[in-house]
């Protein structure tokens, strides 16, 4: 795997790419920033969102469960000093469809536990939990 990032707009307007696709980063403005992209731990926290979020549908999707939407949202406490580094990260997946309960906490802990690349990256120095809500119902 090959990103190569480029400067685009001085001095913290970043273009990420991997020769097909790309995605913009800047800094805040407090610090420079003119807000022309997210900001790099929010890219970060997406991967994991995005990675997890893979698995889970490949999984439900191979059990025939019949899903009409979804989504997953991620909360990050970062560390008070210098380099302010993620210390907690809560995902919460919401699901809607014709999805068995106990699929979908299978699905869900499968990724977390065992598939996603980024977890797994993540969790030896990050507290990372989840949650699961499947047709408004929390499980």
């Amino acid at each position: 795997m090959k990103i190569t990032l480029t400067q685009k707009n001085a001095p913290f307007h970043f273009e990420a790419t991997d020769g097909k696709h790309s995605l913009t980063m800047d800094a805040s403005e407090a610090i420079g920033g003119t807000d022309a992209g997210m900001r790099p731990m929010a890219v970060l926290l997406s991967s994991l969102g995005g990675c997890s979020s893979i698995d889970v549908i490949s999984i439900l999707e191979k059990q025939k469960q019949n899903i009409t939407s979804f989504d997953v949202s991620m909360e990050a406490e970062r560390a008070e000093a210098v380099p302010a580094v993620f210390t907690k990260i809560l995902l919460t997946f919401t699901l809607n469809g014709e999805i068995d309960a106990t699929k979908a906490d299978r699905a869900v802990n499968l990724s977390m536990d065992k598939y996603c690349s980024v977890t797994k990256m993540l969790e030896p120095t990050v507290e990372i939990t989840h949650a699961i809500i499947l047709n408004g119902e929390k499980l």
